[in-house]
């Protein structure tokens, strides 16, 4: 992602980038919210709960993080633009910190795999609506549903 919203697609980033990418957003830089951002970037399409739970052996190093304070991370990493949240079938708010690019997502309905799809037609937001008269749309979030290659053969 540069400063400007665009992810580099597989290219992780370090702490020092979320710490700029932070202060440019106008939020104070902790070190749970650069934690937050670590892991999420590690682990796309993550929800809250598996960021809590990945972030139980750096206990010492962040103090009490609770599940609760990482959704109030979420938040406000939402709000300011850092991360995307979606919500796929059957499970728990996802969270990315692919932004900008207004991707899409492939679910596998067998194991919940969340699969990255690019852009499906044209520039963003992907797709044409019929939206109400002076209604600008900027997103277009769609979500695939089928089977992954790991589970076909069963």
């Amino acid at each position: 992602m540069t400063m400007s919203g665009e992810h580099d697609v597989g290219k992780r980033r370090d702490a020092a980038f979320w710490r700029s990418a932070l202060r440019d957003a106008g939020l104070r830089v902790t070190r749970q919210r650069v934690t937050v951002l670590e892991l999420l970037d590690a682990d796309p399409h993550a929800s809250a709960e598996r960021i809590f739970a990945a972030a139980t052996s750096l206990r010492a190093e962040l103090g009490s993080l609770t599940l609760q304070a990482v959704y109030g991370i979420l938040d406000d990493l939402g709000r300011t633009g850092l991360v995307r949240r979606f919500d796929a079938p059957r499970t728990a708010a996802r969270f990315e910190t692919r932004i900008g690019d207004n991707h899409h997502h492939a679910v596998c309905d067998e194991c919940g795999r969340i699969e990255d799809i690019d852009c499906s037609v044209g520039e963003a937001p992907c797709l044409v609506p019929d939206a109400p008269n002076g209604f600008a749309v900027h997103t277009a979030e769609v979500v695939y549903r089928g089977v992954c290659a790991d589970c076909a053969p069963r």
